[in-house]
């Protein structure tokens, strides 16, 4: 048995108090911060993170450029040349850490390490279904990936050494044609700040921005998703279809009793169009049903995640366990919930009454402790579920003591 991926690194962060002042938002509140700050205007936080050190080493971080599992890409600019690499990188085919002016930029480094999964979990006052990823920028003097805007909210985390950061407000965002990387044409800088280990600063989305390194130094960005609404309504109407067969208003088929013989073969009868519009009404839906869909649909594992199955392990014994150790959801799980349903890793539960209360805060904890656990021990469905997901390698026990 493969107990490094039966059980978990670390104990997950829970929520944020949503009324608590954070030095990580320069003393707001995160309800303070989410009424005036965010989506609207930037925010420079000095010290956000005293103390911080980087949640991986630079060797650690070109070990993870080298997976094939890891999304990662280098940027150069050399001999006022840009250019752009995708991943995996060998470190032999990294430029050397003296070389001025290059990039490598590691995603979805909290999918692979404890502590850019703990730095994530201070976000989470904004919530889960926006969530991203932590991304790491280790940059040498002088590197950096031009002007540019993310469509996305983002905090920029400075972890080691220096970056000097220039951002504008500015409405025009034409890129440079034919650049391997998304660079504005005409940047025209409005503030300026040299962040430190520990200075963060938060940008809205389209709100143009350059960081140049000073000297060697790494920054962790996190995230957030922001889905295009075609994107989101491609992939409804791919969730819809699967519906269709459960709709008993779509069973049987055209039928065109009394159509007139055709002196037009070619013609598409009108009343074929009429009718299949009539029947097509039935593909109604309402929010409950968006809910779902989005559920669903936002709790995908990321593209690339693979989880660790446990081989074969029987319920009593994994309960002993369970009730010894708690439970934990793996780093890669993603668990959402609403009203009526709980989604784990793109998988929709419509839970009996009495396991939804355990599966909320199991969502929103990212863990059962042992004493909860053993509370819900009289739950045999519930232990059952937790198996099979542990089982799947999406659910872990605790941290061995």
């Amino acid at each position: 048995m493969n107990d490094s991926a039966l059980y978990a690194q670390a104990l997950p962060p829970g929520p944020v108090d949503p009324d608590t002042p954070l030095d990580l938002l320069g003393g707001m509140t995160p309800a303070a911060f989410m009424r005036d700050v965010w989506h609207r205007k930037p925010l420079l936080i000095r010290q956000a993170v005293p103390g911080i050190v980087p949640p991986v080493s630079r060797d650690a971080l070109f070990d993870l450029a080298d997976r094939d599992d890891v999304e990662s890409r280098l940027v150069t600019h050399f001999r006022n040349r840009w250019k752009l690499a995708h991943g995996p990188f060998a470190r032999e085919n990294l430029p050397g850490v003296k070389t001025r002016q290059w990039t490598l930029l590691v995603q979805g480094v909290n999918l692979h390490d404890a502590a850019a999964a703990e730095l994530m979990g201070r976000f989470r006052f904004v919530p889960d279904a926006r969530l991203d990823d932590v991304m790491i920028s280790y940059a040498t003097d002088g590197g950096g990936v031009g002007p540019h805007f993310d469509s996305y909210d983002v905090f920029l985390l400075q972890v080691s050494g220096r970056r000097r950061w220039r951002i504008s407000s500015q409405t025009s965002l034409e890129l440079i044609p034919d650049m391997p990387l998304k660079i504005l044409a005409d940047f025209s800088a409005e503030q300026e700040w040299v962040l430190e280990p520990g200075d963060m600063l938060y940008l809205p989305p389209q709100y143009a921005h350059d960081g140049i390194a000073e000297g060697e130094c790494m920054t962790c960005s996190i995230g957030f998703r922001a889905p295009a609404y075609r994107e989101l309504a491609g992939h409804f109407l791919a969730w819809l279809s699967e519906t269709v067969e459960d709709n008993e208003d779509l069973g049987g088929r055209y039928a065109d009793a009394g159509e007139r013989a055709a002196t037009r073969p070619a013609q598409l009868p009108a009343g074929m169009a009429k009718a299949v519009a009539e029947r097509l009404k039935a593909l109604q839906w309402n929010s409950q049903m968006v809910s779902e869909f989005l559920g669903t649909h936002l709790s995908e594992p990321k593209p690339g995640v693979e989880f660790a199955e446990i081989a074969d392990m029987p319920l009593r014994r994994y309960a002993t366990l369970a009730s010894r150790h708690g439970v934990v959801l793996a780093p890669a799980s993603i668990a959402l919930y609403d009203r009526a349903n709980f989604f784990l890793n793109g998988e929709a539960y419509e839970p009996p009454a009495e396991l939804m209360p355990w599966l909320k805060k199991l969502a929103d904890n990212r863990q059962l402790s042992a004493r909860e656990v053993e509370t819900c021990a009289d739950l045999p469905d519930l232990m059952e579920t937790f198996h099979h997901w542990t089982l799947e390698g999406w659910l872990q026990l605790g941290p061995r003591l």
